[in-house]
């Protein structure tokens, strides 16, 4: 056992649970895992909500922030299942039928 073991049992055992599901990306050699692994689409997505905020400045109460982003939530989340994707969806398909097989 290390310091972290002894420290911080709670969080580890977590780590530990989640971590086979985490890696599953590298099960896909097909799809790029760098689009898989990357934080981009995640740093992208909260600049444009930390930019949308600060237009606002002041919000009167929580409830009106919330619903302010969980707008712009829901317009990106529709935005990328009508077209854009990230990871072309087929080809997903496309795997999980070939291992199927």
């Amino acid at each position: 056992m290390n310091d972290y073991d002894l420290q911080y049992p709670q969080a580890i055992s977590l780590l530990e649970e989640g971590l086979e599901e985490s890696l599953q990306f590298f099960s896909f050699p097909e799809i790029d895992a760098r689009k898989i692994s990357s934080t981009n689409l995640l740093e992208r997505l909260n600049k444009e909500i930390r930019r949308r905020t600060k237009v606002v400045g002041i919000f009167p109460s929580m409830d009106s922030y919330i619903r302010l982003v969980t707008s712009y939530l829901i317009e990106y989340s529709e935005d990328w299942s009508s077209g854009r994707s990230y990871i072309n969806p087929k080809v997903i398909t496309d795997l999980i039928l070939a291992k199927s097989a």
